[in-house]
């Protein structure tokens, strides 16, 4: 029964507490830093070793960090803004096609549909109108929906897009789960590893990546439901924590049946209504910006 996280800083995290101050995690380099007074943490998985130990890809993991969102959200979307053009490599003229990935009617599974209502779409007005939108780079979108409710996959639908529109780039964006209830809406990651739809819930559907669509895949995703299991191990953690070889992660194991039900559920914040849409806009916005000038 292990801690399920979506976030490669915590994955990071959660490995050098179980492995012990000794050992040295190979395979990934991580570094911490500052963007325009935000906590911002590089994980970068290199090569197997790093995958094997975090779980995740190869690949660039960006997690900014934000405190509660204030009613002005610019601020964290400039922020977001700049980490994206770092993992971005378009060229003048070159646009993006924006992925919403995720259930609109699950309120914690709307981050990606809900997204796409803020966004400028340009690719149409540039077609059209070049003198007035020549400045700016062509963005388009589109909201796949879920299994349940299309009867096709996520990759399907996002690939078939893909090949009309022709962009450089794709744009996933998607709820993740979080092992720390703290970060729930608040963690912002940002990956050039791609996504795989629904993991954060172990509902895995086909990974959206550059090698199942043939483009670049930038995923951003925002943590939304912790595993429930993890905030009882939390829970046990803090209550023991005088005994020294106290293991939260153990004692569910060896005690298998009666936590086995935890596996099946997930808890999210009681304001989740509201921030969702707070948070969805920050990542429209933060899109929004980093899209408004054709820079190289």
């Amino acid at each position: 029964m292990g801690i399920r996280t979506d976030l490669a800083m915590e994955a990071k995290a959660l490995w050098e507490k179980s492995a012990g101050k000794t050992t040295k995690l190979a395979g990934v380099r991580a570094r911490e830093r500052e963007r325009d007074g935000f906590a911002v943490t590089d994980v970068h998985i290199l090569d197997r070793r790093g995958e094997a130990a975090l779980g995740k890809p190869a690949g660039r993991y960006v997690t900014l960090e934000l405190p509660p969102l204030a009613r002005d959200v610019r601020p964290a979307a400039e922020a977001l803004a700049a980490e994206l053009r770092r993992l971005l490599r378009l060229q003048p003229g070159q646009g993006v096609l924006v992925a919403g990935l995720g259930n609109e009617a699950v309120t914690p599974d709307a981050l990606g549909p809900l997204c796409l209502r803020g966004l400028f779409l340009t690719r149409h007005l540039i077609r059209h109108l070049p003198e007035q939108f020549g400045g700016v780079r062509p963005v388009s979108a589109v909201a796949p929906g879920v299994l349940a409710t299309t009867g096709m996959e996520s990759l399907e639908l996002v690939r078939g897009a893909v090949r009309h529109v022709r962009p450089a780039c794709v744009l996933a964006v998607d709820a993740l789960a979080a092992a720390a209830p703290e970060r729930l809406c608040r963690t912002f990651q940002l990956s050039d590893a791609g996504i795989v739809p629904g993991s954060g819930v172990g509902n895995h559907r086909n990974a959206l990546t550059e090698e199942t669509l043939g483009v670049p895949v930038i995923a951003i995703g925002i943590p939304t439901v912790v595993d429930a299991a993890t905030i009882v191990g939390d829970a046990l953690e803090k209550l023991m924590s005088g005994e020294k070889e106290f293991d939260a992660v153990k004692y569910m194991g060896q005690h298998r049946m009666a936590f086995a039900e935890l596996n099946n559920m997930y808890m999210t914040g009681k304001d989740i209504d509201s921030v969702i849409k707070r948070v969805s806009y920050t990542v429209s916005e933060g899109i929004n910006i980093a899209m408004e000038k054709n820079w190289a």
